[in-house]
């Protein structure tokens, strides 16, 4: 098949993505614009741009593999995905969106009164960091097929394309470029990709015919690995900074709960779309040894030319939307939290009205930094898996607890959170020596330990002073009026 049409179609996408990034520019004017759109994101935006950046080359490549391999059951890792954004939208979005704040470490210290939390910017970084390099690895690998250019090349001329969008125009660029990719996955999965594998597979009776009996059972994949999906995955949704941060964009509480909340049933349909298209695969491209090659290889198989190109072009939109949002939110962290603590710079405001005249050409220096870290970390290693599990046990078994305790219990201190940041994490790393880094078991002790300490720590100390929980729950409160302008 001739690559030229789809090439070209590529081509044209990626040049698109800098032409947005130059049209974000015009809107960000101070570090509120750059780090969360200047909190001024309504309803249509923010649902397209948090679909995007949750459903990444795992939930897009991955479920379609996954759908391959088990039949329906392949949905599940993109339904807990949807489990946890629609958890988050509707018990914490909306009070996420109301403390105005850039990280997770702000709103711990706003909570707890102590600077102590600052320190799971270390825990957080490393995580999106490495969501950031898996992401950019992967869109790669489809670079190398296309344009026929060495892995490295292909990790830094994709690095270097999302690197400088993101540094452009900050969230206001990654806002504008993720709807695109929104727009580009939704056609590529459910108007091209399922109906033309459907198409070929006979429909529904033909697949019947010729798939296992077991590809029809939702529960094929096993009960354990639907167990971890939603331990790691829906969790993950709960305190991860990247998603925090994007629900920090909205313009109201209210669009961060249901924004958030259509965005979430969007991904339960895309991850029962991924797993169709695997399943009808499977009956006519029987003989894949690597199932997250199917994707690739039912777009030039059976697409005509240049429909296969919007194909591969959603698969880089999903992972480019991931890796971008990956990226602003470490530089977010490491200028925040991090910089503070090694003296590289003053301690990050959490006040609406002193953030407006932070200067954005620093907040573009550090995604600079961390987007050239990323491309070298990138090119440099082939498989970052373990690392990126390892990175989403510590999130889940460090700062799951302190940070949904904070919401839910008004007795817990800065020290027991602090002793469930260290438990959590110490134990965490423990079990993986001893039960391996892909286990289950290491994330439960974390959780275990981590609430048990954050009980224990909260009741053996001091409650947090009254001010500082008046301070958190003035935030809270819902204001009496809404004045900010509305960005649809």
């Amino acid at each position: 098949m001739d690559k030229s049409v789809d090439t070209a179609i590529i081509v044209v996408y990626l040049g698109a993505m800098l032409g947005f990034g130059f049209w974000g520019k015009t809107r960000t004017r101070d570090s509120a614009d750059f780090l969360v759109a200047g909190r001024r994101l309504g309803p249509v935006l923010y649902t397209g741009t948090m679909a995007a950046v949750v459903l990444g080359g795992a939930s897009t490549v991955g479920g379609v593999g996954l759908g391959y391999r088990y039949g329906i059951s392949g949905m599940w890792l993109v339904v807990a995905i949807a489990v946890g954004l629609l958890s988050l939208s509707l018990a914490f979005a909306g009070r996420i969106q109301r403390l105005r704040v850039f990280t997770v470490a702000q709103m711990l210290n706003l909570r707890y009164g102590t600077d102590f939390t600052s320190w799971s910017g270390f825990v957080m970084a490393a995580y999106t960091l490495m969501l950031a390099v898996t992401s950019t690895i992967a869109y790669a690998t489809i670079f190398t097929v296309l344009f026929d250019i060495g892995r490295t090349a292909s990790v830094i001329l994709g690095g270097v394309i999302v690197m400088l969008y993101s540094a452009i125009g900050g969230m206001w660029s990654i806002t504008l470029t993720d709807m695109v990719q929104f727009v580009l996955k939704t056609i590529g999965v459910f108007a091209l990709l399922l109906p033309f594998t459907w198409h070929r597979a006979g429909g529904l009776d033909g697949i019947r015919a010729r798939a296992a009996q077991s590809f029809f059972d939702p529960s094929a994949i096993g009960a354990q690995t639907i167990v971890t999906y939603f331990v790691v995955y829906s969790f993950g949704m709960l305190i991860g900074q990247d998603i925090w941060q994007r629900v920090c964009t909205a313009r109201s509480p209210g669009v961060a709960k249901w924004g958030g909340t259509a965005a979430a049933i969007y991904c339960l349909c895309y991850g029962v779309a991924g797993a169709l298209i695997g399943m009808a695969a499977s009956t006519f491209l029987p003989h894949v040894t690597a199932q997250d090659d199917v994707y690739a290889i039912i777009a030039h198989t059976i697409l005509p030319t240049g429909i296969s190109g919007l194909v591969l072009a959603a698969a880089i939109a999903a992972m480019m939307s991931t890796a971008s949002g990956a990226l602003i939110a470490t530089a977010t962290v490491a200028r925040a939290d991090i910089a503070p603590l090694l003296g590289l710079g003053r301690s990050a405001t959490t006040d609406p009205a002193e953030t407006a005249g932070q200067d954005v050409e620093g907040d573009r220096r550090y995604v600079l930094a961390l987007g050239a870290l990323i491309i070298v970390i990138a090119a440099l290693l082939d498989d970052v898996v373990s690392a990126l599990t390892v990175s989403y046990a510590i999130l889940v078994g460090g700062l799951l607890v302190p940070i949904l305790g904070a919401f839910l219990w008004k007795r817990a201190t800065g020290m027991g959170a602090l002793c469930a940041m260290i438990a959590g994490t110490a134990v965490t790393l423990g079990t993986m020596c001893v039960f391996g880094l892909a286990a289950n078991e290491p994330i439960y002790c974390g959780l275990a330990a981590s609430a048990a300490a954050y009980v224990i720590g909260s009741l053996s100390t001091k409650p947090t002073p009254p001010d500082v929980l008046q301070t958190w729950s003035d935030r809270l409160t819902p204001p009496t009026s809404q004045s900010e302008p509305i960005v649809n």
